[in-house]
């Protein structure tokens, strides 16, 4: 069954050519370019939504809190040139499920959706050599075995998985797990000594200056 996306982006041409680039991919795209036109009962029957946040209309943020408030249960991933630690916080912390800022690879966009909804789908076991993960349960298995971690860990886990491959920056972590809290580079460095002391041996690469990056 083909994935159904709700796209709110007020960019013509990109709305044109992510649309062709989504269906191409196999996935039913709905795309809405004025921020105006979405409202909770128009984005009911989607499996996820791609919202930009600067619109025509009515702004990204407040058709999130918006959503989010009247309970949909649709994840939401932001789509934005806005890159700054504010805007996300404001973002995660109005229910944002994933946040991707311009510019951006489409096929990452495609990966991002095909995570957010088999995770809300609550079909995702990720194996991680000999360490998996069910994110539906939130539980860790190391040979078999469970592992427990520590709630931060755990989000940290997931947004790195999330991105495998992509060098995650310290302020998308900070934003995306301590979004209630300014932390320093000390406490990230903490929870990831608690990951690796699990995962398999130089699973999770550090890139000085730069952040972490999941093999």
């Amino acid at each position: 069954m083909a994935l159904k996306v709700l796209l709110i982006e007020d960019d013509a041409p990109l709305g044109e050519s992510l649309q062709e680039y989504l269906q191409g991919k196999g996935m039913a795209v709905t795309w809405f370019d004025d921020g105006d036109a979405v409202s909770p009962v128009s984005a009911k029957g989607f499996d996820a939504i791609v919202l930009d946040l600067v619109l025509r209309g009515r702004q990204g943020e407040d058709i999130l809190r918006d959503l989010k408030t009247a309970g949909t249960a649709v994840p939401v991933l932001v789509l934005t040139a806005k890159a700054g630690l504010k805007d996300k916080t404001v973002c995660f912390t109005n229910g944002a499920d994933d946040y991707l800022t311009k510019p951006f690879e489409p096929l990452e966009l495609v990966l991002r959706l095909e995570a957010l909804t088999r995770r809300e789908n609550g079909s995702a076991r990720i194996d991680l050599g000999n360490v998996t993960m069910d994110l539906d349960s939130r539980m860790l298995f190391a040979d078999g075995q469970e592992v427990k971690v520590s709630a931060r860990a755990w989000d940290l886990l997931e947004l790195l998985v999330r991105r495998r491959g992509k060098i995650v920056s310290k302020e998308d972590i900070m934003s995306s797990v301590w979004s209630d809290v300014l932390v320093k580079d000390d406490v990230i460095r903490h929870y990831i000594k608690e990951l690796r002391k699990i995962l398999p041996e130089d699973c999770i690469e550090t890139h000085k200056g730069r952040g972490y990056r999941l093999r």
